[in-house]
């Protein structure tokens, strides 16, 4: 439960008491028209641009009529988060450069990473990106972050601009003189799902394909050598640039296999140089021309033989980093600048809904509020995330980290006590309709009542109409869409089974079928319909959207959504097991195997390998 034993509190609870027995089909059937317009919300504005006077309209339509809410209580909420805690000082703190990550003393300006570069012109005349840029001028044109700040982004963006030109046009070749066509990030966590979601995103998309011809981008986060097999499969040393992404350049999982795919580059460099008679290089030689990173410890990549390093800063969190250097490198030599600006420009105009829009206008804040509620008055503990848009396939791994951990916490940042009640929610999902054939038997008739969040568009990236057909794929997909929620809303009847079924039955006339055909139903769901295909500035728009809706939650709870102690322990661990297995490896006794963990430990080393 939120802070607080004030009254406001206390109504909310009773108002959640009351609609928790209150039916979905109820609520949803009543033809309440004041209801229905309250909750269904499609004119969501950023602020005016080019001083007219006309706020631009984000294109996206919220329903909210299927979450167990009414106006008084979305009234409640909105009081709550004005009044107890503060959410407008705390945006416009957040956009000051204030300090919001109270435990680590440092500012969170992620936001600042989307400021509009008035020094950009799109390539080949491309005129689309140049109106994007062009619409989108308002408050980034004369940027409310410190001058410092805006200067050292822009400064970082246009490093990276000018090596992804020289990369993608030739001019900066590969040690054997051969073109650089494919990209390895190396990186875990914050510096490879939420990239990785971007990048899987737009490969699809019709204007991204034509700026990424002939390229490749592989990703290689986990420490299983498994992962290293799958991510070098095909790729020539060659012809490939790797990306070494760490702030700290001590991540343990990232080093190693920087280390490994380092090794990698420099035998298959060197068979080559072999094979053909040519005089070998050194490993300098080879690194320079082959790898990059992104730290901002310049000493370490230095000592690991990296000559070109892009920078990024300590307000940028790991989980919120698709914007700095870790996302906007991979991504601008995957698809060049056009497309990497249009994907700024829709988080930033979603960053300027999400400063400028009052409480009750502003779609992150109404995201985030429903997603509270849901946890902290109706007590559910899940939310499935279901994109119709097969581009988002890896968009839930990345929310998986944004929200559970930002908001998996258990401690207030205010008084460093044990908050009252549940936090974070746990987030899990896939694509539809695929999703539909996979857990959506227990989101319609299990025993755990699950809130789900549905996100569709109004056009396919690919527009396909099968043989003969009067509808075409997407029409398909999105009837999808639509009814899912209904049926999870409204379920069916008994009543309605027997009118449509008669009184079916198995087991040779002993057992009624009918109960199984029965839908409980009261599952709520939130609606999101994008206007247009899930192009560059609809996924930017997205990703600042879940941002902003995980920074609402935590400011709700009370807790400090922008560190992550939780990780530590673990490693730490880890670290310890390390040195036994070390110990083990050397012949030495393994003294420091105790507890619970040295019997599975001692039979692991035994039945194991040493490579």
């Amino acid at each position: 439960m939120p802070a607080g034993r004030s009254e406001l509190v206390s109504e909310l609870r009773a108002q959640a008491l009351q609609l928790k027995d209150t039916h979905l089909r109820k609520l949803v059937t009543s033809g309440n028209a004041s209801r229905e317009s309250y909750l269904f919300r499609e004119h969501f504005q950023g602020p005016a641009v080019d001083g007219g006077a006309r706020p631009v309209n984000l294109g996206i339509t919220a329903d909210f009529t299927r979450q167990k809410l009414n106006e008084e209580a979305v009234a409640k909420l909105l009081q709550f988060a004005s009044e107890q805690c503060q959410l407008q000082t705390k945006i416009l703190a957040m956009q000051s450069g204030d300090v919001m990550n109270a435990t680590e003393g440092r500012a969170v300006l992620h936001t600042a990473l989307r400021i509009q570069d008035p020094g950009f012109s799109a390539s080949n005349g491309n005129a689309q990106a140049e109106a994007e840029t062009a619409s989108l001028s308002s408050a980034s044109s004369s940027s409310p972050y410190a001058s410092e700040i805006s200067s050292e982004v822009l400064r970082v963006r246009r490093e990276i601009r000018d090596f992804a030109e020289q990369v993608r046009s030739g001019k900066w070749l590969g040690c054997t003189g051969k073109e650089l066509k494919d990209v390895i990030s190396v990186g875990i966590g914050g510096s490879y799902l939420g990239v990785e979601f971007v990048l899987e995103a737009l490969k699809t998309e019709e204007r991204a394909m034509a700026h990424s011809s002939g390229r490749r981008t592989q990703f290689l986060a986990n420490v299983d050598p498994i992962d290293i097999r799958r991510a070098l499969a095909g790729f020539d040393p060659e012809t490939t640039l790797v990306i070494i992404c760490s702030k700290t350049f001590t991540t343990a999982e990232t080093i190693l296999n920087a280390e490994c795919v380092k090794q990698w580059m420099l035998d298959g460099v060197r068979r080559v140089l072999k094979k053909s008679g040519s005089a070998d290089l050194s490993d300098s030689d080879i690194v320079s021309k082959h790898v990059v990173a992104c730290s901002t410890n310049i000493p370490l990549t230095q000592k690991f033989g990296i000559q070109k390093t892009f920078g990024f800063w300590d307000w940028v969190g790991g989980r919120f980093s698709v914007c700095s250097a870790i996302g906007i490198l991979p991504l601008t030599l995957h698809f060049g600048p056009d497309i990497v600006e249009s994907f700024l420009s829709g988080a930033r105009q979603m960053d300027e809904h999400f400063f400028s829009a009052p409480l009750a206008e502003n779609l992150p804040v109404l995201m985030g509020l429903v997603a509270f509620w849901n946890r902290s008055f109706l007590n559910f503990s899940t939310c499935a995330i279901l994109p119709y848009c097969q581009a988002l396939h890896r968009f839930t791994a990345h929310i998986q980290q944004l929200d559970m951990e930002s908001n998996g916490k258990l401690v207030r940042a205010d008084t460093a006590e044990r908050v009252e009640g549940d936090t974070g929610a746990i987030y899990f999902g896939e694509p539809g309709t695929n999703a539909q054939h996979s857990f959506y038997q227990l989101l319609h008739q299990g025993t755990t009542v699950i809130p789900s969040e549905f996100i569709g568009f109004t056009e396919s990236q690919n527009a396909v109409t099968g043989p003969g057909r009067e509808l075409s794929n997407h029409d398909e997909l999105m009837a999808n869409f639509f009814a899912q929620p209904n049926a999870l809303a409204l379920g069916q009847t008994k009543e309605e089974v027997v009118a449509k079924n008669g009184d079916i039955t198995y087991q040779n006339g002993q057992l009624s079928l009918v109960p199984h055909k029965c839908f409980p139903g009261d599952r709520p769901s939130t609606m999101l319909l994008f206007d247009g295909k899930c192009d560059a500035r609809a996924v930017g728009m997205l990703l600042a959207l879940y941002e902003h809706r995980t920074a609402v939650q935590g400011w709700l709870w009370g807790i400090n959504s922008f560190d992550q102690y939780g990780v530590e322990l673990g490693k730490v661990l880890a670290k310890d097991i390390v040195g036994t297995m070390k110990q083990h490896r050397s012949g030495s006794d393994m003294s420091g195997a105790g507890g619970p963990t040295s019997r599975l430990l001692g039979r692991y080393l035994k039945k194991s390998s040493p490579y």
